[in-house]
C-alpha cells in the first residue's frame, strides 16, 4: 500500500503498525523511496544505514507483536552527524574525521534503540556544527526544499531537511545557539532546545560543552513531545546530565503554581537593525492569535539580553579552542606525514579543518591567551551570568517570552559566505536561551510573500519543556 508520508505522524503511524496495515519495513521502505528520489539533489543525508534498517525493523516488528511496542516503536529516523552510532561513521562533516568510525552509542541512540526506532541514516551539517547554513560541510551544502536556491538553516540542516521532505518522519539534531531552531524555522519545522543537562551529550562530537545540546525536531508539536520524552534522562557518563532526583525537585517546587497566561515580549531586544520587515510582521501577527486564544501579550524590559550575541562569540570560540585541540594529527582523525612534530600538527589541521573551524579556533585560543583570559573570556562569563539572572527575574512575572526565531527567512545559496558577522547574526535572538541553558522551540508561525517558511520562537524557564509543548499546540490549531 502506498503511504502518505506527508500528513503522517509519529501517532499515526503507530495505530498503523499496531492494525497491521503496514509493516515496520513497509514504513522505513517508503521513505528510503523518497531518499532515492530527492537525497542526490537536496544533499540531506550522507550515509543511509541499509543494513541497519532491516535489522531494526525486523527488532520494532518483534515488539509489536509481543505486545511491547511505544510510540517511538518502528519509527523511521534520521541522526545529525555528530552523534555518535556504534560501528557507523561520525565525521561531523569534516575531512578531519572522515573516516571515524563510532565504536560506542551515544546516550540518544542507547534510548532510541531501546524504543525500537529504526535510524535511517546520518545527515550532513556545518562542519564540527559551526555555521547557520549547512554550507561550512566537507561534504557540500544541503538545498532547502522549500527553494532549492536557498539554505535549509545550520548547522542541523540536514536533520531539518530530511523531515521537511518526507524522507524522515522526525529527526536529531544539536544545539550550541539555534542550530536545531533556525533550521527548523527556515524549513517550516518544530524543533527543541531542551533544557541544558536534560538530555545527555555523552557520544556527541563536542563544539562548546556548557552549551551543547541534543534537540528533536519534527512538523508537529507532539512528535517533538514524543520524541523528547524517549530520550531526556540521566546519564552517569556526562557530569553535567540532570539527575532524576533533581528533576523531581525543581519540578515540584511548579506545583501549584498558576499558569498565568501572560507571554511577554522583550520589544527593545526587537529594535535592532537587521530584522526583516516580513519577519516582523508575522511576529505581530502571532502575537495577534496568542491574543486570541486568550493570552495576555506584555512587553517586558530587557537591559542584557542584548549583548548575548557577544558574550556568545566570546565564550563559544574559547570552548572550540579547548574541545577540538585534540584533533592533532596523532591521536585518531586525520594525520598528514611531516618531517618534524610541528608540521604533522599544522598540516593535519590545516587539511582537516575548514575555513569556518579554523577561524573559530583562533578567535578562541586568541581569546584564552595570556593577557586576554580576564579582559574577554571572564568578562563574558560575568555577563552571561548576568542575563541568567535578568532572564529569572522576568519569569517570575511571565510564563514565557516570544520573539522570531531568525530575524529573516531563508538566505540565498553563498549569499553570506563571505561576510561572517552578518551570517552570525542568524544567532540574536537564539544566543539567550543557550547561555542561560533554558528551554527554547521554534514553531512554525506563517510564510512570506514568497513562500518561505517562518517560526515563532517561545523561551520558557529551566526543566519546563511542558509550558513550550502546551503553548505550541495551542498556537499549533491556529496557524
Amino acid at each position: 500500500m502506498k503511504i502518505n508520508l506527508i500528513d503522517l505522524t509519529i501517532e499515526k503511524a503507530h495505530n498503523s503498525l499496531l492494525k497491521d496495515e503496514y509493516t515496520v519495513l513497509d514504513l522505513a521502505n517508503a521513505y528510503l523511496a523518497v531518499i532515492k528520489e530527492k537525497n542526490e539533489e537536496l544533499n540531506a543525508y550522507l550515509e543511509i544505514f541499509y543494513t541497519d534498517i532491516i535489522k531494526q525493523a525486523e527488532v520494532a516488528q518483534k515488539m509489536f507483536q509481543a505486545g511491547t511496542s511505544t510510540l517511538m516503536t518502528g519509527i523511521p529516523i534520521a541522526i545529525k552527524d555528530n552523534i555518535l552510532f556504534e560501528g557507523h561513521i561520525a565525521s561531523a562533516s569534516s575531512k578531519m574525521l572522515e573516516n571515524h568510525v563510532a565504536v560506542y552509542d551515544a546516550f540518544v541512540i542507547k534510548k532510541l534503540k531501546m524504543e525500537g526506532v529504526v535510524i535511517l541514516g546520518r545527515t550532513n551539517m556545518d562542519e564540527f556544527a559551526m555555521g547557520s547554513s549547512t554550507q561550512t560541510s566537507a561534504y557540500g551544502a544541503t538545498r532547502n526544499p522549500h527553494d532549492m536556491t536557498r539554505v535549509p538553516g545550520g548547522s542541523s540542516g540536514g536533520s531539518a531537511v530530511a523531515v521537511a521532505s518526507d524522507m524522515a518522519l522526525v529527526s536529531l539534531g544539536t544545539e550550541t545557539c539555534g542550530s536545531v531552531r533556525q533550521p527548523s524555522s527556515f524549513c517550516g519545522l518544530v524543533g527543541i532546545k531542551p533544557t541544558y543537562g536534560s538530555i545527555s551529550r555523552s557520544g556527541i562530537i563536542a563544539m562548546g560543552s556548557s552549551l551543547d545540546q541534543v534537540g528533536p525536531m519534527g512538523k508537529t508539536i507532539a512528535d517533538v513531545e514524543i520524541l523528547y520524552n524517549a530520550i531526556y534522562g540521566h546519564d552517569i557518563l556526562d557530569s553535567t546530565s540532570l539527575s532524576d532526583k533533581f528533576r523531581r525537585t525543581v519540578l515540584g517546587e511548579f506545583k501549584g503554581q498558576s499558569f498565568k497566561k501572560r507571554i511577554g515580549v522583550p520589544r527593545e531586544f526587537l529594535k535592532g537593525e537587521g530584522i526583516n520587515e516580513e519577519v516582523l510582521k508575522n511576529f505581530d501577527e502571532s502575537c495577534q492569535k496568542l491574543k486570541n486564544l486568550g493570552y495576555e501579550i506584555v512587553d517586558v524590559s530587557s537591559d542584557m539580553m542584548k549583548y548575548s550575541l557577544a558574550v556568545y562569540y566570546i565564550i563559544m570560540p574559547a570552548e572550540v579552542s579547548s574541545n577540538l585541540a585534540r584533533y592533532d594529527g596523532i591521536r585518531y582523525g586525520l594525520s598528514v606525514d611531516a618531517s618534524n612534530l610541528y608540521d604533522v600538527y599544522a598540516k593535519s589541521k590545516g587539511q582537516g579543518f575548514g575555513k569556518e573551524v579554523r577561524r573559530r579556533l583562533l578567535l578562541g585560543t586568541y581569546i584564552l591567551s595570556h593577557g586576554y583570559y580576564d579582559a574577554y573570556y571572564n568578562k563574558a562569563l560575568k555577563v552571561r551570568d548576568m542575563i541568567k539572572e535578568e532572564l529569572l527575574n522576568i519569569f517570575k512575572d511571565v510564563d514565557v517570552l516570544i520573539t522570531p526565531t531568525v530575524p529573516f527567512p531563508a538566505f540565498k545559496l553563498g549569499e553570506k559566505m563571505d561576510d561572517p558577522i552578518a551570517m552570525y547574526m542568524c544567532d540574536i535572538f537564539s544566543a539567550p536561551a543557550n547561555l542561560a541553558g533554558i528551554p527554547a522551540i521554534s514553531i512554525p508561525s506563517g510564510k512570506t510573500v514568497d513562500g518561505l517558511p517562518l517560526g515563532l520562537q517561545i523561551t520558557a524557564p529551566y526543566l519546563r519543556e511542558d509550558i513550550l509543548f502546551s503553548i505550541g499546540k495551542d498556537f499549533e490549531k491556529r496557524v
